[in-house]
C-alpha cells in the first residue's frame, strides 16, 4: 500500500448551505444548484472565501447507478435558503485527512478512501460517527469537466 500522508484536524462547526443530486452523476447536478445559488446571491465574491464540501447521500447501492450526493458551501449568519439549498448546522468534528490530485473520480476517490480506512486501522483511532466529507481544493472552474481537481477526503475519527 502506497504510503499515505495523513494530517489530523479538527473542524470547527460551520453553518452551510446545502444543494442535493440523485441519479448516476449527482455531484454535478448538486454543484450545479449550489453555484448557481451561490452566484445569484454574490457569495462567490465574499472576502472571506468559503469552502466547500461534498459526500454520498445515500451511498450507491448494489445493482443501481444511481445515488445521492449533498454539496454543502460555508455560509455567514446573514445567509438564506433559496432555490433547492437550504441551510445546515454542522457540528465539526475530529478528522484523518488526506490530499488527493483526482485525475479518474471512478478509482482516484474510492480507492484513496480505502487507504485512508486502513490508516486508520492500522493507527491509535477509530471510526467516528459524523459525517464523511470530501472537500474541494482550488478553483471553482475544476468542477464540472474532464479536467484534474483536487480534494481533501476528512474521514471521522475518535480517539
Amino acid at each position: 500500500m502506497a504510503e499515505l500522508n495523513v494530517r489530523i484536524m479538527r473542524l470547527a462547526p460551520m453553518r452551510v448551505a446545502s444543494a442535493y443530486g440523485f441519479g448516476a452523476s449527482p455531484e454535478l447536478q448538486a454543484w450545479r444548484t449550489l453555484l448557481d445559488w451561490a452566484k445569484a446571491g454574490g457569495l462567490l465574491d465574499a472576502e472571506a472565501a468559503p469552502r466547500f464540501f461534498g459526500f454520498n447521500n445515500p451511498n450507491p447501492a448494489h445493482g443501481s447507478p444511481n445515488y445521492g450526493y449533498e454539496q454543502w458551501m460555508t455560509v455567514g449568519p446573514d445567509v438564506a435558503e433559496g432555490a433547492g439549498v437550504t441551510i445546515k448546522e454542522f457540528a465539526g468534528g475530529l478528522y484523518a485527512v488526506t490530499r488527493i490530485d483526482v485525475k479518474n473520480p471512478w478509482e482516484d476517490i474510492p480507492g484513496t478512501w480505502q487507504k485512508l480506512v486502513k490508516w486508520m486501522e492500522a493507527s491509535k483511532y477509530h471510526h467516528g460517527r459524523h459525517q464523511w466529507l470530501e472537500e474541494h481544493i482550488g478553483p471553482l472552474d475544476d468542477m464540472g469537466g474532464d479536467k484534474p481537481f483536487t480534494l481533501d477526503l476528512h474521514l471521522p475519527i475518535s480517539e
